[in-house]
């Protein structure tokens, strides 16, 4: 193996030369999004409902439980994923618009939501979902 000072021009690293220019990363996406419906009232939540978006769901849901109309609605066709403590804030919420004379409608529920209305029936049973 030849020395430093032996090496040949292109043989290894070259010292001082600027490193490439890296691309900018894109801001990463929030994990979950809240929109109002257009043609109702109502939101339409986007990303997963989990222990990160936790503070993102309660204000989503606070913002939900005062949207005035006799039904409101939740589209939920493009949530990826609901866990439990999800599942305990929109059986709270339902209550909340509930015991306004008002009624929650959750449209398009992920599975993992279907799924935790199955294991916890009783608790979930004043969850109203859309046909």
């Amino acid at each position: 193996m030849p020395s430093p000072s032996q090496r040949h021009e292109g043989s290894g690293p070259r010292v001082g030369a600027p490193a490439p220019a890296a691309a900018p990363e894109p801001e990463p996406k929030p994990a979950l999004t809240a929109q109002p419906l257009c043609d109702r009232p109502g939101a339409r939540l986007s990303g997963s409902c989990d222990l990160d978006t936790r503070p993102i769901l309660c204000a989503a849901l606070g913002a939900v439980t005062r949207i005035p109309g006799q039904v409101v609605h939740l589209d939920l066709s493009a949530v990826v994923h609901v866990d439990p403590a999800a599942v305990a804030a929109l059986v709270q919420a339902t209550a909340t618009v509930t015991g306004q004379g008002r009624r929650l409608l959750l449209h398009h529920p992920p599975y993992s939501l279907r799924r935790l209305v199955e294991m916890f029936p009783d608790e979930c049973a004043a969850l109203e979902v859309a046909a």
